[in-house]
């Protein structure tokens, strides 16, 4: 079997993840035999575990959601000879020699149009994303969510679906007890009590919605801090703060390495994903893992990767955001059933099951295949 997969977005945050994650495993499970990856610039001398032999790298420099990369792609794989290709975001290149599997994670662009910063960018994502549910072999999704969405805004045929969730590094998980976590939260500036947002603050996020909630707690409640927000995006979320006067209640973590993220996790009175739309929400499984309480926002995939481990709210209904982070400052009984409910619950994903399941389909693909 040889693959080629698509890791230009590398270092972008949940389809990052993805790949980084999904590429470990292949290595880590020596599956599939033979795997070309192609690479942003800069990445190509990367260390790589041992076992990783039959791994091919190369460098593309066409950039993500331009029409370089429709006709790069395509050209590389030809000349690569591979026989499957796996697009691990929504961008198929139609002229691929070989049969492809398509990642999509979320419709995120097709829900919130206006919320794009290019103005030709929802048109992209809407002929893009028709190209390769048209294109694919085979579609991979995250979540029941987006496999609804997939159907009925797409016309994704339903055989052609598959559902693989995301998995949980092992990376996360309780700290072996309160004066290493201290000392962790101490390296990284952060005390306690704090509430903790992970993500890039798009308009889809909701972080306004937090501000707002955060803006009526009685300030003994602690602190807001926002981990993952891009140096751009910064000064824009600083404005958003200082015109509630929230002042020095809210901390702006710069980019953190991802060892930091658990003891963050794990420190925090709960994550608040208050986002109206996620194809998924890693950073509240990766919180459940961790035994933190999640707040969430009961949209998209949220309440399926939740299944009742933690707190779901309207996210547009300001008050009753912030009615579940006071009930949950108040009662250290419900963080704990929250935290041993999500630790519960955050066994039933692994990437490693992910990779498993991504080969399964890779298999399927490739045996429907015309023989010659």
């Amino acid at each position: 079997m040889r693959v080629a997969l698509d890791a230009r977005k590398l270092h972008d945050f949940g389809i990052g993840t993805y790949i980084g994650e999904l590429l470990a495993t292949f290595i880590e499970l020596g599956r599939p035999e033979e795997l070309v990856v192609y690479l942003p610039p800069g990445e190509a001398g990367a260390r790589l575990p041992p076992g990783a032999g039959r791994l091919e790298r190369r460098v593309e420099r066409a950039r993500p959601y331009s029409v370089a990369e429709l006709w790069r792609l395509a050209l590389a794989a030809r000349r690569d000879r591979v026989e499957l290709f796996h697009a691990p975001h929504y961008v198929c290149p139609p002229w691929l020699p070989c049969p492809a599997v398509v990642t999509i994670h979320d419709l995120i662009h097709l829900r919130f149009p206006e919320h794009r910063r290019h103005p030709l960018a929802p048109l992209y994502a809407r002929v893009m994303l028709r190209l390769a549910v048209r294109r694919a072999t085979c579609l991979i999704t995250v979540s029941a969510s987006t496999r609804r969405d997939l159907e009925s805004r797409l016309g994704a045929p339903a055989e052609r679906i598959r559902v693989i969730p995301h998995g949980v590094a092992p990376r996360f998980r309780p700290s072996d007890g309160p004066a290493g976590l201290a000392a962790r939260l101490v390296r990284l500036g952060v005390a306690p009590p704090y509430w903790l947002f992970v993500g890039n603050p798009l308009p889809h996020k909701n972080l306004g919605g937090l501000l707002d909630a955060f803006a009526g707690l009685p300030r003994e409640l602690g602190r807001l801090v926002l981990a993952g927000i891009p140096p751009a995006a910064r000064p824009a979320v600083e404005r958003a703060s200082a015109a509630r006067a929230l002042g020095e209640r809210v901390v702006v973590l710069a980019p953190l390495p991802a060892d930091a993220l658990p003891p963050l996790y794990q420190g925090a009175l709960a994550l608040v994903c208050p986002s109206l739309w996620e194809g998924f929400g890693l950073p509240a499984l990766e919180a459940m893992a961790c035994g933190t309480p999640v707040i969430a926002g009961e949209c998209g995939a949220l309440p399926e990767v939740l299944a009742g481990a933690g707190v779901l709210v309207d996210p547009r209904n300001v008050d009753a955001l912030r009615e579940a982070m006071y009930t949950l400052a108040g009662s250290e009984g419900l963080r704990a059933a929250l935290g041993a409910a999500g630790l519960a619950r955050a066994r039933a994903f692994s990437w490693r099951a992910a990779a498993e399941a991504t080969l399964a389909v890779y298999r399927e693909v490739l045996e429907r295949r015309p023989r010659s």
